[in-house]
């Protein structure tokens, strides 16, 4: 469920493989070990027999069938600051399909006994540093044998999803509102891609949330697209160009013909390190076959050949032939802020080389001026902030791995603490030193 449509994503959805997971297939070894060993307690009637308990003054050790003790245990995230958290959907299902235990071949069912009260995706939460005053995205009472296996996996989940959500909120404030295309499916294995696409999705409609956009997604797979509805976009990749002899316009005029007006047509002007000179000959080629078009009346066949856009993907070992040596060498690799400039300036200025009639003029010039600027290429958020602050008229950024990110201030792992156990029908503070009972005023109970 999200706090966006208070729909919950159900198993028909993630199709987990919930036999596996059962069996601990999924699971950190030693909590199969654990579970092996509560069973075989249960199964022996064992009693705690121990002598340096940590229960209260007043409440008996007595007769604690340890092997059917029940427990409060709470998830929660150790990234600094504000989290924004994706994954409680999937960890409910886990443990709605997962909870119980087997005798031979035949599972036993249990989730029906727990008690569970969960967050909603895209709720965010704040962590101060401090272990003792976290924030739980999820609380689940319960015999702890019973659930014991699924630690692992909903831990999994929450830290990758979570993870993925925040880097994408704070890459869109520092965008400033302006939209972030989700590129980073090629770094990591295809497995994930409904996960991450699905907290990028959540990411956006919290930031639009907070800050009053309408921002919408971009996804470059459908599999990214899968969990929300959504589909891959895309136009052309520097094979396209390479297939193409270099030539970047031409590519382009074919692209456009043959692929349907509704996919932006964003020309890749890099492949050859001239990016202004690959720019005019694009706008150039694909506004006369528009005028052309237009001209004959068919102005449906005309839209297919408007430029939305051109990105710059300029290598970070290269300096773009637009770009003169200017101090410091290194800062002249790359999308710079100049060449961005340099672009903007040669799109503005492409239809003073036009020989049209007059009626033309204005309509040249407002095919210039639409198109849109994309970066891509090694942005984060502090790249981000940097061209913002310099007013470098970018309209687009394209950002890959930075989103996977998973170090110093990104790290968003989770943790799960059992912190009470039920004792003679009471539930006692349990946690491990420097732990306590959490609390979080967005838990609802869920079953």
């Amino acid at each position: 469920m999200t706090i966006f449509d208070h729909k919950r994503l159900t198993n028909e959805t993630f199709k987990l493989d919930v036999d596996r997971m059962r069996r601990g297939w999924y699971s950190d070894k030693y909590f199969e070990n654990i579970n092996r060993m509560l069973s075989t307690l249960s199964a022996e009637g064992y009693r705690y027999s121990g002598q340096s308990h940590n229960l209260p003054q007043g409440i008996s050790a007595d007769d604690i069938a340890v092997g059917d003790i029940e427990v409060e245990m709470q998830w929660f995230t150790r990234r600094m600051g504000t989290t924004v958290v994706v994954g409680v959907d999937k960890s409910l299902e886990m443990l709605k399909y997962c909870t119980g235990y087997f005798e031979g071949d035949k599972y036993i069912d249990t989730s029906g006994k727990l008690e569970v009260w969960a967050v909603q995706d895209g709720t965010t939460v704040h962590y101060d540093g401090d272990p003792a005053n976290i924030q739980p995205v999820l609380k689940v009472r319960g015999r702890y044998r019973d659930f014991a296996l699924l630690e692992t996996p909903s831990l999994g989940i929450l830290t990758r999803s979570s993870r993925v959500a925040t880097n994408v909120y704070e890459t869109f404030v520092a965008a400033r509102g302006k939209p972030v295309l989700f590129f980073p499916a090629r770094f990591d294995l295809h497995e994930v891609q409904a996960a991450d696409g699905y907290a990028y999705n959540i990411a956006i409609q919290r930031f639009n949330l907070d800050h009053e956009q309408e921002l919408g997604p971009f996804v470059s797979t459908d599999a990214q697209g899968d969990w929300w509805g959504g589909a891959g976009g895309g136009t052309v990749a520097h094979a396209a160009i390479a297939a193409f002899l270099g030539d970047t316009a031409e590519a382009m005029i074919e692209f456009a013909r043959i692929l349907p007006a509704q996919i932006p047509r964003i020309a890749l002007v890099d492949f050859n390190n001239d990016s202004v000179r690959d720019t005019i000959r694009v706008i150039d080629t694909l506004f006369l076959k528009y005028r052309e078009l237009t001209d004959a009346g068919k102005k449906e066949e005309a839209e297919k050949y408007k430029l939305y856009g051109v990105r710059l993907d300029t290598s970070g070992s290269l300096r773009d032939v637009s770009v003169q040596p200017l101090g410091d060498a290194a800062l002249d690799l790359g999308v710079t802020p100049r060449l961005v400039f340099n672009v903007r300036q040669a799109l503005d200025s492409a239809s003073k080389n036009w020989h049209l009639p007059e009626a033309w003029h204005e309509r040249a010039n407002e095919f210039c001026r639409n198109v849109k600027i994309v970066v891509s290429g090694g942005f984060n958020p502090d790249k981000i902030r940097k061209f913002e602050k310099l007013g470098v008229p970018i309209d687009i950024y394209a950002v890959g791995s930075y989103l996977f990110n998973n170090s110093d201030a990104t790290v968003t792992d989770f943790t799960s603490d059992v912190v009470r156990v039920k004792v003679h029908g009471k539930w006692v503070d349990m946690a491990k030193v420097g732990r306590k009972v959490g609390d979080n005023k967005n838990l609802e109970r869920v079953w």
